[in-house]
């Protein structure tokens, strides 16, 4: 028993003795606490629920939703996150192999030349006397083994690392997806936010033309002079010019459309207009930490800091003595006919002690930049979480600012219609002119492209709310060492 007790305190003293002095390593940076995740009180939202994870399906356009569920089937950036996924998990299982008994076959044949004035294995004490030399060729065959005894931890924390990485990959993953639905669903909604403003254009434009063929009569009568020709060709032009660039608008978003559904230029992309979409009207209550859930960049990035400080762990493991065990069994022999014979069996175990004394500062640098490149990491991660913060509150806020906005050109639209129906009536009556129940179209004109613009505008602003608050997402279930996802 005190032969144990000695053995076990003199073990101890060599493996402390044997261990590295850590210096200047770097204090670790506090995470932000996640309740200053919060929104502040004045916004004031609803639902919890929203946004779903197919959040697209609520706006009950079937066309928008074929679109998005293309591309995501044929984007190649999103095929390609699907690939590192499985790129991660190999890595998880290159690094989940460290842990156990590494063992090679083993078969060579070694050419050698030995002399009587050099000690070679396996013949160290004299030459074979039945074999002429001096060279010969020595025959192996068997199976080598090593055991790296992880006493500090080091390749339990690489595993760590590896699984907080693809933990990392599956979020930025979801995030890419989210990124492409929306682009998605922004292009679809301006294209049939143009096709509205080319159908009043084009309205625009004819009333326009009708009004400077007026003017011109007017002109070749002596009515009128040139001025007011002018003038009706500037606004015929203005017209054309509107509408122009609105057909060129919708050619952008088409083209832009099929490169993200994965369409070539072969395959027809027909969109039809479609009735404009009730938004969403509610908004999650809280966030904290159910932002942090669902935003997937979040996600991905908190999985990136836990890896991060696995690697820490694994550089601080560093600075401790390691231990492994080598083995060997098989057969050595000068001749293939003795290979197998039990008088040529080899057995052989190496126990290894690696003590880390003397390494120029190495392990101290790959220690401050372990713990440098960490800090850097949770001093990012805390940034973006003040951002989504930032960006869910300013969105929320300029949506409900475009909401009332709406309504109150809703009210001018319909107040510039009855004008108009006024008018209309009374020239079907006689008691005006056709010249100017056409001004008093343009004018309802006029107020219902102001209304497109905002109908336009709250729908973007609606999608990039989903995105902010990270369009349905849900943490997944992270990868636990020793489990395969």
């Amino acid at each position: 028993m005190a032969l144990k007790k000695g053995f076990s305190l003199t073990l101890g003293i060599v493996l402390l003795s044997g261990c590295a002095l850590i210096h200047d390593e770097p204090v670790q940076v506090e995470q932000l606490p996640a309740q200053q995740a919060q929104l502040s009180q004045v916004i004031h939202l609803a639902n919890s629920q929203w946004p779903q994870a197919r959040w697209w399906e609520a706006y009950h356009d079937p066309q928008l939703s074929s679109l998005i569920v293309l591309g995501l089937a044929n984007s190649p950036t999103f095929q390609a996150a699907k690939l590192r996924i499985q790129q991660s998990q190999s890595s998880v299982e290159v690094a989940q192999s460290t842990l156990g008994i590494q063992a090679t076959g083993i078969a060579a044949q070694n050419y050698m030349r030995v002399t009587n004035r050099q000690t070679t294995w396996p013949y160290s004490i004299s030459l074979p006397t039945d074999k002429r030399g001096p060279w010969y060729t020595l025959s192996t065959v068997g199976v080598g083994a090593d055991l790296n005894i992880d006493l500090w931890g080091a390749n339990r924390a690489g595993v760590a690392a590896a699984m907080g990485e693809q933990n990392a990959q599956l979020a930025q993953t979801a995030g890419i997806q989210l990124d492409l639905a929306s682009s998605i669903a922004q292009l679809y909604f301006s294209l049939q936010a143009n096709y509205r403003r080319v159908a009043l254009l084009t309205q625009q434009e004819a009333i326009a033309a009708f009004s400077l063929k007026a003017h011109q009569q007017r002109a070749a009568r002596g009515l009128e002079d040139q001025v007011n020709i002018a003038s009706a060709q500037s606004e015929w032009y203005s017209a054309q010019q509107q509408r122009i660039a609105a057909q060129s608008t919708i050619m952008r978003d088409r083209e832009n459309l099929r490169a993200l559904t994965g369409m070539i230029a072969q395959q027809p992309l027909v969109i039809a207009q479609q009735p404009w979409p009730q938004l969403q009207q509610s908004l999650p209550a809280s966030l904290s930490f159910d932002l942090l859930a669902r935003r997937p960049d979040l996600q991905a990035m908190s999985h990136t800091v836990q890896a991060s400080l696995s690697r820490v762990d694994a550089a601080k493991a560093a600075f401790y003595p390691h231990i492994d065990i080598k083995a060997f069994w098989g057969y050595n022999a000068l001749s293939i006919g003795d290979l197998f014979k039990s008088s040529f069996q080899q057995f052989t175990i190496l126990p290894g002690l690696y003590l880390p004394l003397f390494d120029g500062g190495r392990l101290n640098a790959a220690l401050r930049s372990t713990r440098t490149a960490s800090n850097i990491l949770i001093k990012q991660y805390n940034q973006a979480v003040l951002n989504a913060v930032r960006d869910v509150a300013i969105t929320s806020q300029q949506l409900n600012d475009l909401n009332q906005q709406v309504i109150l050109q809703q009210q001018k639209v319909a107040a510039a219609q009855l004008t108009t129906d006024s008018v209309q009536a009374h020239y079907q009556r006689g008691l005006t002119s056709l010249y100017l129940a056409q001004e008093a179209r343009r004018a309802t004109l006029t107020q219902q492209l102001l209304l497109v613009d905002l109908d336009a505008q709250q729908l973007s602003c609606d999608l990039l709310l989903i995105k902010a608050l990270g369009g349905g997402y849900r943490a997944e279930q992270p990868a636990i060492l020793g489990v395969k996802p």
